[in-house]
């Protein structure tokens, strides 16, 4: 069992510094969430992100028809702070990653090599399919892993609570398929 000081800073097996604890991390992200509902009236959410950005790329690429999609009436494209929450949520991710020294500068994983080889294309092609697949069940399920799991759990949203269980089923299926035996 864990004294309260190791559970509450984190430990990571490895030569790096100690993980940032989960528990501490947890408690910033609903700090972070009470502020964005104070401050913004609106949850957190990232799906809508990738939306926007679509949104800002068809303007440029498709402007006509971009400017005919019903979505983009409610929710014109452009950089807000769901936009600069995504980009700082992949630095914060790098700044942990390095403080844990956890950066190894590996495209493949060890564990993904051993289970489907070391092809970097085959990486990305699972990457980019993973990516367009949740982006699409985001936008059907009206939210993505964080506004259903964090902002809307945290609301007690029945439908956030039955997608946030429907993640983790997704999820232990996934990785059993995935690497079996592990």
């Amino acid at each position: 069992m864990h004294s309260l000081p190791a559970l509450w800073v984190g430990q990571l097996p490895g030569p790096g510094p100690a993980a940032w604890s989960p528990w501490l991390v947890g408690l910033l992200i609903g700090l972070l969430v009470v502020a964005a509902l104070y401050v913004s009236d609106r949850p957190i959410g990232a799906s809508g992100a990738y939306a926007k950005v679509a949104g800002l790329i068809g303007k440029r690429v498709a402007p006509r028809h971009t400017a005919r999609l019903p979505y983009y009436a409610d929710n014109p494209p452009g950089i807000d702070w769901e936009v600069m929450l995504v980009l700082f949520v992949a630095l914060g991710a790098l700044l942990a990653a390095w403080h844990g020294g956890e950066v190894t500068g590996r495209w493949l994983p060890p564990l993904w090599e051993m289970r489907f080889g070391d092809s970097l294309g085959l990486r990305l092609l699972f990457a980019v399919g993973g990516g367009a697949v949740m982006a699409f069940g985001a936008r059907m399920a009206g939210g993505c892993t964080s506004g259903h799991g964090i902002s809307g759990a945290l609301q007690l949203s029945v439908g956030s609570w039955i997608a946030l269980i429907c993640f983790f089923v997704g999820g232990i299926i996934t990785a059993m398929i995935m690497f079996p035996g592990v």
